[in-house]
């Protein structure tokens, strides 16, 4: 699907995303290192529901970033989800106007991650402007070593492994999220409407794959495989 920009003009949004580019501006000036962007609230039933015409926009920062098989703490969370998703990598600096064929050239290359996030608080259409400035419930993000050159997401298969079993599969990995040169654009043109930059290095996680999974007090690790790429896993600790 290709998104509309309508959701730029809505006040909650512009107040919501204004708060939380200050912030990032803030951490950056205090020398924090930017890593890229994130989507949310992107799957069809979501939109709707929050009357959204497009996913909302995040941003990730280098601290957050796990290597493959990290153990994570959850001290303090509220509401500790996991998300398995596509990340890309940007191989040039696309602006405003972006279409999904300029974004799809702008790609260097896919791979898997997972987002951890405390989802908390419960998104409402009255209150996405603190969901935006909260940076949308961003906590953590592990991405895969392992890439495929390009935006090409023909013949992949996702799977999520939970207590050693499967508990996710699919072949349509864009059946929850759009199509990833659409989101990929809808990044550009949000931030470009803000006065930031999709730039060549930064990465993008594009959504959930599935719908997001609630991580159970009894969990201790959870496994996130995109074949034939690759896979990664994150661990719990409960204090």
């Amino acid at each position: 699907m290709t998104f509309a920009p309508t959701d730029l003009d809505n006040p909650l949004i512009k107040k919501g995303m204004t708060a939380q580019l200050a912030k990032r501006r803030a951490r950056i000036a205090a020398g924090e290192r930017p890593l890229g962007w994130k989507v949310g609230l992107g799957a069809p039933a979501t939109m709707q529901r929050l009357g959204l015409a497009a996913p909302v926009v995040g941003f990730l920062m280098q601290r957050a970033l796990l290597l493959s098989g990290s153990t994570v703490s959850f001290e303090g969370w509220t509401k500790p989800v996991m998300e398995p998703e596509i990340c890309v990598r940007m191989m040039r600096d696309l602006g405003p106007g972006a279409s999904a064929d300029s974004a799809a050239a702008a790609v260097k290359e896919i791979f898997p991650a997972i987002e951890l996030a405390d989802f908390n608080p419960a998104p409402t259409p009255d209150n996405l402007d603190v969901v935006l400035e909260g940076d949308c419930y961003q906590r953590h993000v592990v991405l895969c070593g392992n890439t495929r050159a390009g935006a090409d997401m023909q013949g992949l298969t996702s799977r999520v492994i939970r207590r050693g079993v499967e508990a996710a599969h699919t072949n349509d990995l864009e059946a929850l999220t759009g199509e990833l040169p659409d989101i990929v654009a809808h990044v550009a043109n949000a931030l470009a409407a803000f006065g930031e930059k999709l730039s060549a290095g930064d990465v993008i996680i594009t959504g959930s794959i599935t719908p997001p999974i609630m991580i159970e007090a009894d969990e201790v690790e959870i496994t996130h495989a995109v074949d034939p790429i690759g896979e990664v896993s994150v661990s719990f600790l409960r204090e």
